[in-house]
């Protein structure tokens, strides 16, 4: 019997790689077989991953999410050089403006995170959909948050981006599920990542406070949920937000 959590002859883009989540999936994927490239606008991180997890050098690309033209050509080389793309995973992130009431936000601030957050998985589905269908296979995971459901409070920017791409999945979803292709997301609560480092106490305490599990969540622990999503295990989920919110989210 086939093991339908093995990714073993799969290539799996990782987006947002460098740290967290994203750093977490990688170690996850390649000891289920995956071929991973690893794209992050970080450099100096993109390089440790690189090192960490033994990947070649055409296995990790620079990729800023917020440049359309860049994730156009990101993706683009990557099926020319690898014949294939069977799974996305887009982890790409910011958390923008936080403790801001909406008024004291300009609006290149709140722009700069839809553009990385939402634009930016939307051009990847976008561009990585006609290869999936050619295929007649594909699996696409984005990581949504909490935030995109139950909203923070100053948190504008975020709520938005996040609430966009559940919806945008959700659409996207229905008219790709007689392909063979599944899109869903995964929405975590507050995670220890280096993306809450510059998150304010007050914020944190106030995201820990509605977790029923009363603590963060780890990296690893969403790298299980992304990880199935991302499988071939998952073949009848499609337009899914996946919870991964210590009981905070129950729908």
């Amino acid at each position: 019997m086939s093991d339908n959590t093995s990714f073993d002859g799969q290539v799996v883009m990782v987006v947002g790689a460098a740290n967290g989540i994203g750093r977490a999936t990688i170690g996850l994927l390649k000891s289920r077989g995956a071929r991973v490239i690893a794209l992050d606008l970080n450099a100096p991180a993109l390089e440790a991953v690189k090192v960490e997890f033994s990947l070649g050098e055409e296995q990790v690309k620079l990729l800023d999410v917020s440049d359309q033209d860049a994730v156009v050509k990101a993706v683009s080389e990557i099926h020319r050089a690898e014949g294939r793309i069977d799974a996305l995973v887009n982890s790409a992130g910011m958390t923008g403006p936080t403790n801001r009431r909406l008024n004291t936000i300009d609006w290149p601030e709140f722009e700069k995170t839809l553009r990385v957050n939402l634009f930016g998985a939307i051009w990847l589905t976008q561009n990585v959909i006609p290869i999936m269908q050619g295929q007649k296979y594909g699996r696409i995971v984005h990581v949504s948050s909490i935030a995109g459901k139950e909203g923070n409070p100053g948190m504008a920017p975020y709520n938005t981006s996040k609430a966009g791409m559940i919806g945008f999945i959700k659409g996207v979803g229905k008219e790709v599920a007689p392909e063979g292709i599944t899109i869903n997301a995964v929405a975590p609560a507050v995670i220890r990542t280096p993306m809450n480092a510059d998150t304010s106490d007050e914020t944190l305490k106030y995201m820990i406070a509605r977790i029923p599990m009363g603590r963060v969540g780890e990296a690893e622990e969403v790298a299980e949920t992304i990880c199935f999503a991302a499988s071939k295990a998952c073949s009848f989920t499609t337009g899914f937000t996946f919870d991964a919110s210590g009981g905070r989210a129950t729908y």
